[in-house]
């Protein structure tokens, strides 16, 4: 067996048995329950937050933290997973695009600030911190206070992540986790949203259960997304070891970072960010390239993925764009390579002589 792209957790079975013994005895499988609200309570104090909602999955996260903060008509980044827009389509909300940074391949500040100017109906900014580094959120806190706009951020890649120290979750109006298998942290399928404010917590409570207050009474139209008890006895058995999970990963992203900073381009990470080691990107600035490395690389029995190509522009043709050169150049050179708990040193090794060799 060669070297898999990713690799889930697995949880401890032991631990992972005496929680879901407990689920059986209670009898209480899903709606809020004990362990639910065991790992919302841990979850809310590992990661440093406050108003965290779990909900089905990462994508429903984003889709109830648009209804929850009215957004309608929102910019968002061409260089993503294809949820973070079509979640907003799927929502029949207004979406267009903009342009992200050349260095960090995140939402640019400047190029929102110029799509704000030409539409005044825009009311919501949709930027996610791809591959875990975080967004100029100092820009986006300023820019949203100035065009009063909605800020969510998909923050799927940045579990754990923190921008000196305060958790990224914190910037925005909110924020929102995938807890998907393939996550660094994950309840198999799974994710939350943090909210900065209680009120829109609260609405947001009510909207993943059918609409349904804590009366009983139907407040407004909602939808099932709730996350069920044995998905939260996963996340709870998995969160007793996150920390030695995260502490290694980032020692192999840092591994390969510098095994290869000589070799290809890296997009530049936020000088006051954590890594948690979600994903091992590179730039090799041209379709060739990258697929002359995908060759060598499937030729060792090496997974890689071209994580995030094309750019999402080209797949949703008819929303607005206001740019995407940048987008589209980094989208034709990008490669993510392997890194998951399971790896060695010696993997990551492997696949940085095999890089330099093909590459030089």
């Amino acid at each position: 067996m060669g070297i898999s792209l990713n690799k889930p957790l697995s949880p401890d079975l032991k631990r992972l048995t005496e929680h879901l013994a407990q689920v059986n005895s209670s009898g209480w499988y899903t709606n809020f329950g004990p362990l639910e609200q065991q790992l919302t309570a841990q979850l809310e104090e590992y990661l440093g937050v406050k108003n965290l909602l779990l909900v089905s999955n990462g994508t429903l996260a984003l889709q109830i933290a648009y209804k929850a903060l009215g957004v309608t008509n929102a910019l968002t980044t061409p260089f993503s997973f294809v949820a973070t827009t079509s979640s907003l389509l799927w929502q029949g909300i207004e979406a267009s695009f903009c342009d992200i940074d050349k260095n960090s391949y995140n939402l640019c500040p400047e190029e929102v600030s110029k799509a704000l100017a030409i539409n005044p109906d825009i009311n919501g900014i949709v930027a996610t911190h791809v591959f875990g580094n975080p967004c100029d959120v100092n820009a986006f806190t300023n820019i949203a206070a100035q065009n009063d706009v909605k800020v969510i951020y998909d923050a799927a890649h940045a579990f754990g992540v923190k921008v000196g120290s305060e958790s990224v979750l914190n910037f925005g109006d909110a924020s929102i986790l995938s807890f998907h298998a393939t996550k660094v942290f994950h309840t198999v399928e799974g994710g939350a949203i943090v909210f900065k404010h209680k009120a829109d917590f609260e609405r947001a409570k009510r909207l993943i259960n059918f609409g349904i207050d804590e009366s009983g009474n139907i407040s407004e139209a909602g939808i099932n997304a709730k996350l069920n008890e044995y998905q939260c006895a996963v996340g709870l058995t998995n969160l007793d070891r996150i920390d030695s999970v995260i502490k290694y990963r980032a020692e192999l992203f840092e591994a390969y970072r510098d095994g290869l900073k000589d070799i290809v381009e890296l997009p530049t990470w936020h000088e006051m960010a954590s890594s948690n080691g979600a994903y091992m990107p590179i730039n090799l600035h041209s379709e060739e390239n990258a697929e002359r490395v995908i060759k060598v690389l499937d030729e060792n029995d090496i997974q890689c993925r071209r994580y995030f190509s094309p750019s999402l522009e080209q797949v949703f043709t008819e929303q607005v764009n206001y740019g995407s050169k940048n987008s589209n150049d980094i989208s034709s050179g990008i490669l993510c390579l392997p890194l998951h708990f399971y790896m060695t040193l010696d993997d990551v090794n492997t696949v940085v002589e095999l890089v330099n060799k093909e590459l030089s």
